[in-house]
């Protein structure tokens, strides 16, 4: 069959010819792959900032955002069926009997690193015509969102911060509403937060570079949330024009971005990082300044990486929400759908939102 994958050391992204899986254990599933997106992780293992074959293997197979088909269940699955779909997560846990996140089923929060994560970290991904999965792993997805489920691990992303968030701001009893909410980029972990934050009751705005008009500033408008351009408005005109919110969801990977956006945080409020910063660009920060900001206004910052079975679950049962609530604006998130030949040349693509590899559309 048919995979993507980046050959070691010199990581070019090849279609390789490779066995077709099967099942060795009663509780796995076989799996038809019908989309899988691209994300800036898999950009960044291009460029070698991360990706680490399976042991003993001289590629891997990429690709962690999935949707795809199931085709076999082993003798003990129980709840899937043939012609159902599924989406997959990402992480497995590591074997080491010290780390108490993993033992709990908890691998998102693995404190050995020594974890597996498909399609980036020891661990073939899903860019195949097929692949195996143990049951555990896969979450079955309801058939009305085929055109958008393969959007299911990146606003799992969101999903597991709003969580956290809940958690920590559980210290403000008093608080009866959500407030305000100011989400950093406009990609498409971005735009589905905003989508996840105002589900949750908050009021959001967009702060990104590129100026009006733009696809990413119409695509957050469509559903409500203001767009502002970095380019125009400084962060100290931000301050003043929005008077402070109560969360700040980071989805940029822009150091320098996220830590003035403090200026823009009230007291008591919520800095959540999701990006990976790849820039390598210099950072000057006041640390007095800094640590003034968070000591005496009771602020919190916390990063969050990868995501629970509960977050890939809540996942699902947004993207059904937000189409209802906003019909076509899902969809819209998407910008085009690629064969697999032309993986390589998607991660760099510019322009666009959302860029799927399709099994399925380019399957004749």
């Amino acid at each position: 069959m048919k995979a993507v994958a980046i050959m070691f050391p010199s990581r070019e992204v090849r279609v390789l010819d490779v066995p077709e899986p099967r099942l060795h254990s009663p509780t796995q599933v076989k799996v038809r792959t019908l989309e899988v997106g691209v994300c800036g992780t898999d950009q960044d293992i291009l460029k070698g900032h991360h990706g680490t074959a399976p042991k003993g293997e001289d590629h891997l197979v990429l690709g962690h955002e999935c949707l795809g088909e199931v085709m076999e269940v082993g003798a003990h699955v129980q709840g899937l069926k043939p012609g159902d779909l599924v989406v997959p997560r990402v992480r497995r846990p590591c074997p080491h009997t010290h780390c108490p996140a993993c033992r709990h089923g908890h691998p998102d929060f693995c404190v050995t690193g020594d974890y597996t994560e498909r399609g980036i970290k020891g661990a073939h991904g899903f860019c195949s015509e097929h692949f195996v999965e143990d049951a555990a792993y896969l979450h079955k997805a309801d058939d009305s969102l085929r055109g958008v489920a393969v959007l299911t691990e990146p606003l799992t992303i969101a999903e597991k911060g709003l969580r956290e968030l809940s958690h920590i701001q559980s210290r403000l009893p008093w608080k009866v509403s959500p407030g305000k909410a100011l989400v950093l980029g406009a990609g498409p972990v971005a735009q589905l937060g905003v989508m996840a934050l105002m589900r949750a009751g908050f009021d959001v705005t967009v702060y990104s570079r590129s100026p009006k008009p733009n696809e990413k500033a119409a695509a957050s408008e469509a559903v409500g949330a203001p767009y502002i351009s970095s380019k125009e408005v400084t962060v100290e005109a931000l301050r003043k024009q929005l008077g402070g919110v109560d969360v700040i969801y980071e989805a940029t990977g822009a150091s320098k971005v996220a830590f003035d956006s403090l200026q823009v945080l009230e007291e008591n409020g919520v800095l959540i990082f999701t990006g990976v910063p790849g820039r390598e660009e210099p950072l000057e920060l006041q640390g007095d300044q800094v640590l003034g900001q968070l000591v005496l206004g009771n602020r919190v910052m916390f990063g969050t990486v990868n995501a629970a079975d509960s977050d890939f679950r809540e996942a699902l049962e947004d993207l059904a929400r937000f189409r209802a609530k906003w019909p076509g604006k899902v969809e819209a998130l998407i910008t085009q759908r690629h064969p697999p030949s032309e993986f390589a040349k998607v991660v760099e693509a510019k322009g666009g939102i959302k860029h799927v590899i399709s099994f399925q559309e380019h399957a004749r």
